[in-house]
C-alpha cells in the first residue's frame, strides 16, 4: 500500500473517521477531520470519496472540502468535485412508498421510548439505539413486516443491530464503489476502503474484486472481508495521517 502511486480512498464517516453520532440527525463537524480530508485530497497521490449512510446534506456539512467526491444514503446522491449533484435513482419514483409507509412506521414507535425514526427523503430509517432490547426487536419486527411486500425491483431493506431502514436498491455501498470506479476512473489506482459496519461489508468484496484493499474499523475482532482492522476512528486517522507522510 505504501509503494503505490496512486490511491483511490473511499472513506465510510460514522464510526470510521468519527465516533458514532449520538443520534441520526446530529452534524458536529470535526476540525481534524475536514483538516486530514483537505490534505489528502490536496495531494497528487490521493483521491479521496466519503460514502455515508446519511444523508448528502449532513455529509456536505461535515466535509465541507472542494476536491473530495461525496455519497450519501449509500451513494443514492452524489456530489462530484465541482460541486455538480448527481441522483442515480428518480426521487418521484422513490418518494411515493415511502410516504405511504412513514405514518405506519411513525405509529408504531408513538409514545415509546429510545426510538427515533429518520426520513432521508430517499430513504427511511427506523433507529432503536436507546430502547429497551425485547421492546427494540419487536418494534423492528412489526416494521419489517409492514414492508415486506415492497417491490423487490425498487427497494430494498437494511438491518444492522437496533436498525431498519427501507431504501431503493442502489442504496448499496459495494454497487456504489462499483459505479465510482466505473463512471469517475483513475487509471493506476489501487482503490482502498475504509469502514466499520455491514453496510461498508458489501463494498469490502467489490474492492478486493478491483484489486483494491480493505480495511474494517472495529474495536473487536470480528467475521470480516476486510484484509485487516483498524481500532478506532482515532487510530484510523492516525494510520492516514501515515499515509501522507509515506
Amino acid at each position: 500500500m505504501a509503494a503505490a502511486e496512486r490511491v483511490r480512498l473511499f472513506l465510510d464517516y460514522d464510526g470510521t473517521l468519527a465516533g458514532i453520532a449520538p443520534t441520526p440527525d446530529h452534524i458536529d463537524p470535526n476540525p481534524e477531520i475536514i483538516d486530514l480530508l483537505t490534505r489528502l485530497s490536496a495531494h497528487t497521490r490521493f483521491r479521496v470519496a466519503v460514502v455515508s449512510g446519511r444523508r448528502l446534506g449532513h455529509v456536505e456539512q461535515l466535509v465541507p472540502v472542494d476536491g473530495v467526491l461525496l455519497a450519501g444514503t449509500y451513494g443514492i446522491e452524489l456530489r462530484v468535485p465541482g460541486g455538480r449533484r448527481v441522483d442515480r435513482v428518480s426521487f418521484d419514483a422513490v418518494r411515493p412508498p415511502l410516504e405511504a409507509v412513514k405514518p405506519q412506521w411513525a405509529a408504531l414507535i408513538e409514545g415509546r421510548e429510545g426510538f427515533f425514526l429518520e426520513d432521508k427523503n430517499w430513504a427511511l430509517a427506523l433507529h432503536a439505539r436507546y430502547a429497551e432490547e425485547s421492546e427494540a426487536n419487536q418494534v423492528l419486527a412489526a416494521a419489517r413486516s409492514l414492508v415486506s411486500e415492497m417491490p423487490p425491483d425498487l427497494f430494498r431493506v437494511l438491518g444492522g443491530h437496533r436498525f431498519l431502514e427501507l431504501g431503493p436498491q442502489l442504496a448499496h455501498k459495494g454497487r456504489t464503489v462499483d459505479h465510482l470506479l466505473e463512471h469517475y476512473p483513475w487509471p493506476g489506482a489501487l482503490p482502498l476502503y475504509l469502514g466499520d459496519d455491514d453496510k461498508d461489508e458489501e463494498a469490502f468484496g467489490v474492492i478486493r474484486d478491483h484489486g483494491g484493499v480493505a480495511v474494517l474499523v472495529s474495536a473487536e475482532p470480528r467475521e470480516t472481508a476486510a484484509d485487516g482492522r483498524l481500532t478506532s476512528p482515532q487510530t484510523t486517522r492516525r494510520w492516514l495521517e501515515t499515509l501522507l507522510s509515506a
